[in-house]
């Protein structure tokens, strides 16, 4: 069965929203941002630390506007490396996974998230992708690496 849908182009876009949800910060683009992701109460994800985890488009602005949107945050560069790129047979829904390298400071100092692992869905919502759900985590290893540099 052939699929009506050009599977490249969609994953195409795909990644160029999912590359957006990250790189907006650069410029503190909100609108770039807020397009990336499903206004709803359904959006989710979880961050490597409970206190960044999300639920609503509500607590997502939240989070944005008391952190991202701070003064003492600034975004440097980010690069999302490893895509691998899945569309369900309905060519509504995709899902995700990537290493993200992540460099910011707050207050100054080094604030980067390194070799994070990164999944999420999105859905195809009036003909555009956005980010329904995401995970953010860091393997084991990076942990305590982490810890390690943390106690030295």
């Amino acid at each position: 069965m052939e699929s009506k849908y050009d599977n490249e182009a969609e994953k195409v876009q795909i990644a160029e929203v999912v590359k957006n949800s990250i790189a907006w910060a650069v410029t503190k683009d909100k609108d770039l941002l807020y397009s990336c992701f499903a206004q709803s109460e359904k959006l989710f994800y979880f961050s490597p630390d409970d206190a960044g985890t999300i639920f609503g488009f509500e607590a997502f602005t939240n989070l944005t506007e008391s952190f991202f949107m701070h003064e003492d945050f600034k975004a440097i560069s980010s690069n999302v490396r490893e895509m691998k790129i899945n569309l369900s047979k309905s060519g509504e829904v995709a899902w995700y996974s990537a290493r993200l390298d992540d460099y910011n400071k707050w207050k100054g100092q080094p604030a980067n998230w390194e070799d994070v692992r990164w999944t999420g869905v999105l859905e195809k919502q009036s003909g555009k992708w956005v980010i329904v759900q995401m995970h953010f985590s860091f393997s084991s290893e990076q942990m305590a690496k982490n810890k390690e540099g943390s106690q030295g």
